[in-house]
């Protein structure tokens, strides 16, 4: 029939509009929280949110601006995870990543720790391979999204640094996997050590 996919297009719009009142009248009564409904998965009818006031929770995949992971030493100490290694700069497709290695001054070799490590905001596309391809689980990405500002967004290594539990607090489900399989690791090689002591 003509016109047919015209009608049931209407029919979705009208329900959605009747299922906002209707979702409005369920919150009047029950006082659930409209903003976390209305941005989750079982989320009913068109909703207007009052940002900033209001804010949609993000989701644990939601990616913007990687960030850099330390992991804090008893005595205080940052424990920087990044070894320059530059896997993440040669992924980038937009080549927003610079990275300048340490070097020993004694030796003139290069120590496994970011001298410097800056991104570039502006043109970073927040494609996520950077933190998908780093063998170290030394780079992740942010959920901070406000950062527009006057001045180009050239982030250093101290405007990138964020521990370990800042991304365990963002993504838990994610850092719950990785120390298990961290730990799985480990395991792995301290019991191929013993056997290698064992048969020496």
């Amino acid at each position: 029939m003509y016109g047919k996919g015209l009608i049931k297009g209407l029919g979705v719009t009208a329900k959605r509009f009747f299922d906002s009142y209707v979702e409005d009248i369920r919150w009047f009564f029950r006082r659930y929280d409209r903003v976390e409904f209305r941005s989750g998965k079982d989320q009913r009818g068109t909703f207007t949110i009052e940002y900033p006031e209001q804010r949609v929770a993000e989701t644990e995949e939601f990616r913007y601006i990687p960030f850099l992971v330390y992991d804090e030493k008893p005595d205080g100490e940052k424990e920087v995870r990044c070894t320059s290694c530059g896997i993440c700069a040669k992924v980038c497709p937009p080549q927003c990543i610079w990275i300048v290695r340490t070097n020993d001054p004694a030796t003139g070799r290069p120590v496994p720790v970011p001298a410097e490590f800056f991104i570039d905001a502006d043109v970073c596309m927040n494609c996520g391979f950077c933190a998908e391809y780093c063998p170290f689980d030394a780079i992740k990405m942010d959920h901070d999204f406000e950062i527009a500002g006057p001045n180009r967004n050239l982030l250093n290594k101290e405007a990138l640094l964020k521990s370990a539990n800042y991304y365990q607090s963002i993504r838990p489900l994610n850092y719950a996997r990785e120390e298990e399989a961290r730990r799985a690791k480990e395991a792995a090689k301290a019991a191929k050590a013993a056997e290698n002591t064992a048969a020496a």
